[in-house]
C-alpha cells in the first residue's frame, strides 16, 4: 500500500509560479511511475505530467514548456514545477503512483490562478 500526500497548492496570480510536492510512503517508490493529474470535471481527471522509474517524462500539450515534473527517489518525493500559470490551470491537482496491477491516489491540493 502506497500513501501519497500532496502539498503546495495555493492562490496565485496569472503568470506566477507554484511548486507542488508529493510525499510517498509505503511500497518501493523507485519502481512506480509517478504522475500529476488535475480534475477538470466532477468525476474526470486529466493527465498533467508523468515520470517513469527511468526518468522518462510526458506532458499534456496544454502544459508543455511551462510545467516540469521531477522525482527524488532517495526522498520518495515527486514534484511539479508550474510556471507561467494561467486561469485555466485552476484545478485540484492529484498525485498518482502506478505499477503493474496497482494504482494509488493522493487527496489532492487546490491550485487557483486568479487576479
Amino acid at each position: 500500500q502506497v500513501h501519497l500526500v500532496e502539498s503546495g497548492g495555493d492562490l496565485v496570480q496569472p503568470g506566477g509560479s507554484l511548486r507542488l510536492s508529493c510525499a510517498a510512503s509505503g511500497g518501493t517508490f523507485s519502481i512506480y511511475r509517478m504522475g500529476w493529474y488535475r480534475r477538470v470535471l466532477r468525476d474526470q481527471r486529466e493527465l498533467v505530467a508523468r515520470i517513469s522509474s527511468d526518468g522518462t517524462t510526458n506532458y499534456a500539450d496544454s502544459v508543455k514548456g511551462r510545467f516540469t515534473i521531477s522525482r527524488d527517489n532517495a526522498k520518495n518525493m515527486v514534484y511539479l514545477q508550474m510556471n507561467s500559470l494561467k486561469p485555466e490551470d485552476t484545478a485540484v491537482y492529484y498525485c498518482n503512483a502506478r505499477s503493474v496491477g496497482n494504482i494509488y491516489w493522493g487527496q489532492g491540493t487546490q491550485v487557483t490562478v486568479s487576479s
